[in-house]
């Protein structure tokens, strides 16, 4: 269930809130593959599912800058933050990779808006995000993340 939020004011007003669960997404191995394409990074743990099957994971697995790049259609099915000209990713302060994502595997975010800070045009704000594995006993990932919205 996505928040919609009008404008910055709305935006500060729900610092410190829990945001609630994505949906489900899966990671396929046309996903881990086309992520491999892109970066070059095709190891073969993540685009042998033959020798991988052997390895240590049982199976190929993601990426764990894949795991990371998709927070961000997890996290937008969490938020919806209208009126503002410009949303963009600020950076991270921290990221971990607890568990490997295995080919086939669904994923979700649990996240939680931990601070809302003004900065120069806009606001500045720092989310807490937990990717679940469906299934695991540990996160795919545990991180911080930054971004700014302008108005």
């Amino acid at each position: 269930m996505s928040i919609t939020v009008n404008g910055l004011d709305e935006l500060r007003y729900l610092a410190g809130s829990d945001l609630g669960t994505s949906d489900w997404i899966e990671v396929t191995q046309e996903r881990i593959d086309t992520f491999a394409d892109a970066t070059g990074d095709h190891q073969w743990i993540h685009t042998d599912p033959e020798r991988a099957a052997q390895g240590p994971f049982g199976a190929p697995i993601a990426h764990g800058y894949l795991t990371l790049s998709l927070f961000i259609p997890l996290f937008t099915g969490l938020l919806d933050v209208r009126g503002v000209t410009t949303k963009v990713n600020y950076g991270l302060n921290k990221v971990r990779f607890p568990a490997p994502v295995k080919v086939g595997s669904r994923i979700r975010l649990l996240a939680r808006l931990a601070s809302v800070e003004d900065v120069p045009g806009g606001v500045q704000i720092t989310v807490d995000g937990t990717v679940e594995v469906d299934g695991g006993t540990k996160p795919a990932a545990v991180l911080q993340s930054l971004s700014r919205f302008c108005a």
